[in-house]
C-alpha cells in the first residue's frame, strides 16, 4: 500500500488511488462501482481516485479519461503497476492475459480485483495464487452472484440448519450469448486464449455459488458438447462477438455445453449444467438447495426473490421471499422490499468488500484461493471429460472465504 491508511475513519475520507487494466464493459463497471462507494458504503472512509487506466486501443483510452474520469490513460499496463499513486488495481482484460497481469500485480505489491475465470486453466490460477501467497497482497475475484441479498439469505438458512441436512443441490447457468452460428470466432472459442468454454466462463460462477451456500465440492463427473463446431472468422483486429466476420470458417475449440455431477464433502450430492448457445434463456442462472426440512430456489433473472419452503410453514408449498433490509447489503441500495436492486449493485458490494479488505489488511472479498478452488473443480471436470471417470477435486490452501462468515462491512 502507499497512501492507504489502514485505520478506517469515515469522518476523514482517505484517497484510494485506482488503476484499471482494460477499459471494456467490465472495466467500466468496476470504475462505476468504485465511484459509488462513498454513497453506499460511507463508513469505509474512502474517496476513490481514478488515477490511470491502461488499454492498447486508443478509443478505449480516450473513453477512460472523458467518460470514466481517469486522470490519464496509457497503452502499457506496466505503467499502471509502476505508478506510486495507484493503491489498488482492477484487472478486467481477456482471460489469456490474466495470469501475466495478476502475477505482475502481486510482484509489484498491488492489491488487485480480477475478473473470473481467474486463469485459462487451473495451472494459470495456481500461478496467480502462489504469487499472491509469496507477496502477501489482498485480492478479490469477480464472483458477484455471491453478493445477491437473496443468496445471502439462502446461505443463512442453509448454514443455520433451518433446511435440515442438505441432501442435494441443482444449478444451471443457461445463456444465449453465442447462440447465433454466424457470430464471429473470437478468442472465447479458442482453447489457447480462453481455455475451456462454459466450464470456466459460466460454471465457475455456479460452482463458487454452490460452495458459498453449501460447502466444499469434493469430487465430480462431467460431460460436454460443442453444438456449433465452426464459426466465421472475425475481421482483422476484431475481438468483440457482435462484430462482423469474414465468412471463412474456423473450428470452435471449446465446449458450448457442459453438465456436472458432484459430491460435497459433507455427503450431499449435486448437478449443474451450463450452455452459451441456448435459444430462449438470456441469463438464467439458478441455484436450488434441498434439505430434510425445507428448500430454497433462486434465479438471477429474478434477482430480488427467493423461493422458500420450510417444514411447518402455514402455506404448503413455496413462499416467495422478497429481499429487504436485513438480507445482505440490500438496505444500502433500496428502502424496502419490492424496489429492485440490479447487477451493477452487486459489483458495488464486491468493490466494497475488496476495499474493506485492503483497509483492514484482512481477506474479506472472494480471494484468489476461492478462484483456484473453482478452477480446481473445472480441472477435475476436464479430467472426467477425458476418461469418463469420477475425479477428486484438489484441495486449496489459503483464505477460502466461501467457508468464512459473511463479512460485516
Amino acid at each position: 500500500m502507499t497512501a492507504v491508511d489502514t485505520a478506517v475513519d469515515a469522518a476523514a475520507p482517505v484517497s484510494i488511488g485506482v488503476g484499471l487494466i482494460s477499459v471494456g464493459w467490465m472495466g467500466r463497471l468496476h470504475s462505476r462501482a468504485y465511484r459509488a462507494l462513498p454513497d453506499h458504503f460511507p463508513e469505509l472512509g474512502v474517496q476513490p481516485r481514478l488515477v490511470v487506466a491502461a488499454d492498447p486501443i486508443e478509443a478505449a483510452r480516450d473513453q477512460a479519461v472523458t467518460r470514466l474520469g481517469y486522470e490519464r490513460a496509457v497503452a502499457d499496463y506496466h505503467e499502471v503497476l509502476a505508478d506510486p499513486a495507484v493503491d489498488v488495481v482492477s484487472i478486467c482484460s481477456p482471460n489469456f492475459l490474466h495470469r501475466e497481469m495478476a502475477v505482475a500485480a502481486a510482484k509489484a505489491g498491488k492489491p488487485f480485483w480480477i475478473e473470473k475465470p481467474m486463469g485459462r486453466y487451473a495451472s494459470d490460477s495456481r500461478e496467480i495464487h502462489e504469487a499472491v501467497q509469496r507477496a502477501g497482497v489482498i485480492t478479490s475475484v469477480g464472483f458477484n452472484y455471491r453478493h445477491a441479498p437473496a443468496i445471502e439469505r439462502a446461505r443463512e438458512l442453509v448454514r443455520s440448519g433451518r433446511l435440515g441436512r442438505i441432501t442435494n443441490v441443482r444449478g444451471s447457468l443457461l445463456a444465449d450469448y453465442s447462440s447465433d452460428p454466424a457470430a464471429p470466432l473470437t478468442w472465447r472459442f479458442e482453447r489457447e486464449r480462453a481455455g475451456s468454454g462454459v466450464l470456466g466462463d459460466l460454471l465457475s460462477h455456479g460452482l463458487d455459488l454452490a460452495q458459498y451456500v453449501v460447502g466444499r465440492i469434493a469430487s465430480v463427473s462431467a460431460l460436454a458438447e460443442t453444438f456449433i463446431q465452426e464459426r466465421p472468422k472475425p475481421a482483422a483486429g476484431i475481438v468483440d462477438r457482435s462484430a462482423a466476420a469474414t465468412g471463412a470458417l474456423g473450428r470452435v475449440e471449446n465446449e458450448d455445453y457442459a453438465a456436472l455431477l458432484f459430491r460435497f464433502e459433507d455427503g450431499a450430492v449435486g448437478t449443474m449444467d451450463s450452455s452459451r448457445v441456448m435459444r430462449g434463456p438470456h441469463a438464467e442462472y439458478t441455484l436450488e438447495v434441498y434439505g430434510t426440512k425445507g428448500s430454497v430456489r433462486w434465479d438471477f433473472q429474478r434477482l430480488n426473490e427467493l423461493e422458500v419452503y420450510l417444514d411447518g410453514q402455514e402455506v404448503d408449498g413455496y413462499a416467495t421471499h422478497y429481499v429487504t433490509a436485513g438480507d445482505g447489503e440490500f438496505a444500502r441500495f433500496q428502502p424496502g422490499a419490492g424496489t429492485a436492486m440490479g447487477y451493477d449493485d452487486l459489483k458495488t458490494i464486491e468493490a466494497a468488500q475488496f476495499i474493506a479488505s485492503v483497509r483492514r489488511g484482512e481477506q474479506l472479498a472472494p480471494s484468489v484461493a476461492d478462484g483456484l478452488a473453482a478452477a480446481s473443480i473445472v480441472e477435475a471436470a476436464e479430467a472426467s471429460l477425458a476418461d469418463g471417470a469420477w475425479h477428486d477435486v484438489a484441495r486449496v490452501d489459503g483464505p477460502l472465504t466461501y467457508a468464512a462468515a459473511t463479512p460485516v462491512l
